[in-house]
């Protein structure tokens, strides 16, 4: 539905549209159905996306370009976690990556084991990993991130600059985050950790 002109509180010209966009599904999501338990198990630990994660990453990048939307999307911001940044390079990278072009590619072949070919990085917006863009914090493994310097060779063109630490700090083994503590955090008050 369009905004009718005059009834916004802002002047449209000067906004800017937000589209979040949760990521497809992960192993964990699977694993977690059948037995919530599973969400302790070490070996889902950062989760990459399943075979139908790829489906539905594939089916909303379709969609994205159909609707033209792909030409309006200035900047996409990630969580560094794994199957994230698979989804927001599968959504919104360009076309597969070809050796001996100048830039860098979003995402090398087969990232986290993902049976994908490379996703180049020209003809589409810069990518961001945010480090407080990301759910509860804490206790399953599935949702504490690997170190940034394994990150970077396997999506060269995100920018991590703005993510301080290498090591996930912000995860705790012991202690789950509350609802609380995640509002606060996606409002910019949450703690920062070392």
């Amino acid at each position: 539905m369009e905004p009718i002109a005059g009834t916004a509180l802002y002047p449209l010209h000067r906004c800017k549209t937000i589209y979040l966009v949760r990521h497809a599904q992960g192993i964990h999501n699977v694993a977690g159905e059948k037995d919530f338990n599973a969400y302790m198990s070490q070996d889902l630990f950062d989760a990459q996306l399943t075979p139908l994660g790829w489906s539905q990453v594939d089916s909303l990048r379709e969609h994205v370009k159909k609707s033209g939307l792909a030409k309006k999307i200035e900047l996409v911001i990630t969580s560094p976690l794994l199957r994230t940044m698979q989804t927001a390079v599968g959504v919104f990278g360009d076309e597969n990556y070809t050796d001996g072009v100048s830039a860098p590619p979003l995402m090398v072949e087969n990232a986290g084991h993902s049976g994908r070919p490379a996703v180049s990085s020209l003809n589409c917006p810069p990518f961001l990993a945010v480090e407080t863009c990301r759910e509860h914090l804490g206790v399953h493994p599935c949702d504490k991130r690997r170190s940034i310097t394994e990150y970077r060779p396997l999506f060269p063109a995100i920018d991590f600059s703005l993510i301080e630490n290498d090591e996930d700090v912000l995860w705790e083994p012991d202690v789950r985050e509350a609802n609380e503590s995640v509002a606060l955090r996606g409002y910019g008050q949450g703690k920062r950790r070392r």
